[in-house]
């Protein structure tokens, strides 16, 4: 089964593609996909967490401000979580839409979290793609993730009932 999503990024970039369906909690979606088109690979402190190639089991929380993917490599190998800051997560039947906020959150397995691309926020509104309070707002979003993190009260539970070979959360 697939799950239809659109990725929204401010001012006019849309991703959309079908993804393969693991679970289907209501408010929380579980799918897989691969990464691709990335331009260069992702990496956080020197160390290379995301390239194309890589598998996500990704987690759209419904009415939340955030995604979760874990990503693996090649290999299998887990390499991380990567949060999107999101301005919404709707759904409407089988389609899932997403509003990207710029800022991201990697979290290594060993529990280390850095916040990502502030710069773009900056530039987004600098240029008038946003105003100061979705400016703001994904600022607060991101500091409570960050918040959440260091108390281990992030990630959400099921985001560990799942791997990229599990189907069904046994």
């Amino acid at each position: 089964m697939k799950i239809h999503l659109i990725y929204r990024r401010i001012p006019n970039r849309v991703l959309e593609r079908e993804d393969e369906l693991m679970a289907d909690l209501g408010d929380v979606v579980v799918a897989k996909s691969r990464f691709e088109g990335m331009l260069a690979p992702l990496r956080v402190e020197g160390i290379e967490v995301i390239r194309n190639g890589y598998t996500m089991v990704y987690f759209a929380f419904i009415g939340e401000n955030y995604d979760v993917l874990k990503v693996y490599d090649e290999r299998g190998n887990f390499r991380g979580l990567y949060v999107d800051v999101l301005a919404y997560t709707k759904r409407e039947g089988n389609t899932i839409e997403m509003l990207d906020l710029f800022l991201d959150i990697f979290i290594f397995p060993d529990g280390r979290a850095f916040l990502l691309d502030e710069d773009e926020l900056e530039m987004a509104l600098n240029y008038g793609l946003i105003d100061k309070e979705t400016f703001d707002f994904a600022y607060q979003v991101a500091r409570d993730i960050m918040e959440k993190i260091k108390r281990r009260e992030f990630p959400p539970s099921v985001v560990w009932k799942y791997d990229w070979r599990v189907e069904d959360g046994r």
